[in-house]
């Protein structure tokens, strides 16, 4: 049996590739044919009738191209004709038999939806059957494409956006033609409820309803201000109500909450005052609108973030000192005091990073006319990006250099430090800058680049032990022996410390103007160990003058001839 398989093996494989080859031909016509009928299928969408229940189009309606179809529409509905308005629509979804009750009705609601909430950019509509954009760059998802939906706008109704498109319908027996998309159409009588004019509005006199100026109506040009007025009025009042008996800031009273909340609660106040007027009072139309909308949502965004990190600073003043002058001090657990300070300086710093961009990410995901009037600002977000970049390069520097210094500890609030000559202690470390206070009581502020940049001297890193230096210039004839012995004594009145690395009179250059004479000072405590320094410096010079007070002048003294003297005199 096995001899006659192994002679059938061979014509078996090439029959099998045959079939595989005839098989693979015959596919692929069919294939190439899919691809076609996929192709021209998709600049527009088929359906076997469209608006059947209106009857025929009127003359002069144009729906050829996306914008035509809405200058049409506006022509319509403008003139009343509103039956001649609804075959801008897809009826689709509405009985043959209610679309010329019903289509009238849905074109008012959309014509309402185009006063009141969208605006429409005429430049991005083609006036092209196929909808291409031919201005738009390579790297664009649809350049060079045809389209057969254009999204309009986002408008909310209810807790979600609805995109408010126009497509691209050709029926069987007829040419294709933009309409209002289905979606939309039937989510007008909601949206048109829901953006009609007001009890307010339709109370005023007709000639307030009249347009005034860049396609508002008067009433909106006066309504503007006065929602204005409103809004920083009802911010005034609760600034005087949350501030009766409480005249302090943020600076003064860093660990009152009455305090910290007062500021958020007046910008949360203003924001859903603005709100209430422009959704239950004044429905003002789309072109103010796309403004206030968006402030809106950033005020929201902007009070609630801003009141967590005014709460959470409270909760951390009372729980953590960040107190210079009280964490210079020495003492037992300043080390870790100060380093727990330094800590969560970092720690509130990053979080303020992580909350605005919390906030940022809320602002675009949540507010509709951002994502509708956004997509040309999104589209250009690299150069921007770029260009803002550019701009920040020294904010970003600096707050990548203060959690450079949080995180390794090399100064941290309360450390004693000299810097550029200056003895200062570290008050505050925050994003661009950092607060240093001068002996002197004055303020050093310094960017946190250049802190970072140059070295300094960190008096209370490690050890708290610190060796100050006095250095004098005496005449060669000095004998430093009696100044050595008056040197130890002065330490043993000021009790300083008497081991013998930390004490020492040194002879360490000499020239043609004297020898120099350093002097250790030891100092246990770095915030006064550099006024001790100074007090040994002035009683060394009095020792000094004590055994020798006749100082030779090192250049000598000529008096001027007589004649000038005279002349100087007179």
């Amino acid at each position: 049996m096995m001899p006659y398989l192994v002679l059938f093996r061979r014509p078996l494989r090439c029959a099998g590739l045959f079939l595989l080859l005839v098989c693979l031909a015959q596919a692929l016509p069919h294939a190439a044919y899919a691809e076609q009928t996929e192709s021209a299928s998709s600049e527009w969408y088929e359906a076997d009738a469209l608006n059947r229940g209106l009857g025929t189009p009127p003359d002069g309606l144009d729906r050829s191209t996306p914008r035509s179809s809405l200058e049409s529409f506006l022509i319509q509905a403008n003139d009343g004709k509103w039956l001649a308005a609804a075959h801008m629509l897809d009826l689709s979804d509405v009985p043959e038999m209610e679309q010329r009750t019903k289509g009238p009705e849905l074109a008012r609601d959309f014509k309402t939806l185009l006063d009141r909430k969208i605006v429409i950019d005429w430049y991005a509509l083609r006036d092209r059957p196929d909808g291409l954009d031919e201005r738009a760059v390579g790297d664009a998802p649809m350049a060079g494409k045809p389209r057969r939906s254009i999204l309009l706008w986002y408008v909310d109704l209810g807790n979600r956006p609805v995109p408010i498109r126009i497509n691209r319908i050709k029926p069987k027996n007829g040419a294709a033609v933009w309409v209002v998309s289905r979606q939309t159409v039937d989510n007008l009588p909601a949206l048109g409820q829901a953006y009609a004019p007001s009890a307010l509005e339709k109370a005023l006199p007709s000639v307030l309803r009249r347009e005034a100026v860049w396609g508002l109506q008067w009433w909106e040009a006066i309504g503007l201000p006065l929602a204005i007025a409103i809004t920083a009025l009802a911010g005034w009042i609760t600034q005087k109500l949350l501030s009766r008996g409480l005249h302090r800031n943020r600076r003064v009273a860093p660990a009152s909450f009455l305090v910290a909340m007062r500021g958020p609660v007046v910008l949360l106040v203003m924001t859903v005052t603005l709100a209430m007027i422009s959704n239950r009072l004044f429905i003002f139309s789309g072109r103010i609108d796309t403004v206030i909308s968006p402030l809106v949502v950033l005020g929201v965004v902007a009070a609630v973030l801003w009141l967590i990190v005014n709460i959470a600073d409270v909760i951390i003043e009372r729980l953590v000192s960040f107190d210079g002058a009280e964490l210079s001090a020495i003492g037992e657990g300043q080390e870790l005091r100060r380093a727990m300070a330094t800590r969560v300086s970092a720690l509130r710093r990053g979080a303020i990073v992580l909350i605005a961009m919390v906030g940022v990410g809320i602002v675009l995901n949540e507010a509709s006319v951002m994502q509708s009037l956004g997509i040309s600002l999104l589209a250009s977000a690299g150069t921007i990006g770029i260009l803002l970049a550019f701009a920040a390069r020294n904010i970003l520097s600096n707050i990548m250099a203060s959690l450079q210094i949080s995180m390794n500890q090399s100064a941290r609030i309360g450390d004693k430090i000299l810097f550029r000559d200056y003895v200062c202690s570290v008050e505050r470390i925050n994003f661009t800058y950092v607060q240093l206070r001068v002996w002197t009581g004055k303020r050093l502020v310094v960017p946190v680049v250049d802190f970072v940049a140059e070295p300094f001297e960190n008096w209370t890193m490690q050890e708290h032990f610190t060796l100050f230096e006095v250095i004098l210039r005496l005449d060669h004839l000095t004998d430093v022996a009696p100044l050595r012995l008056a040197y130890h004594r002065l330490l043993d009145d000021y009790g300083l410390s008497d081991a013998p690395d930390s004490r020492g009179v040194y002879v360490t250059q000499h020239d043609i103007w004297g020898q120099t004479v350093l002097f250790l000072v030891p100092s246990d405590d770095p915030n006064t160990g550099w006024a001790t320094s100074c007090d040994l410096r002035e009683a060394l010079l009095a020792e000094a003058r004590k055994l020798d007070g006749a100082a030779t002048p090192v250049f000598p003294r000529i008096a001027p001839p007589p004649e000038t003297g005279a002349a100087l005199g007179s």
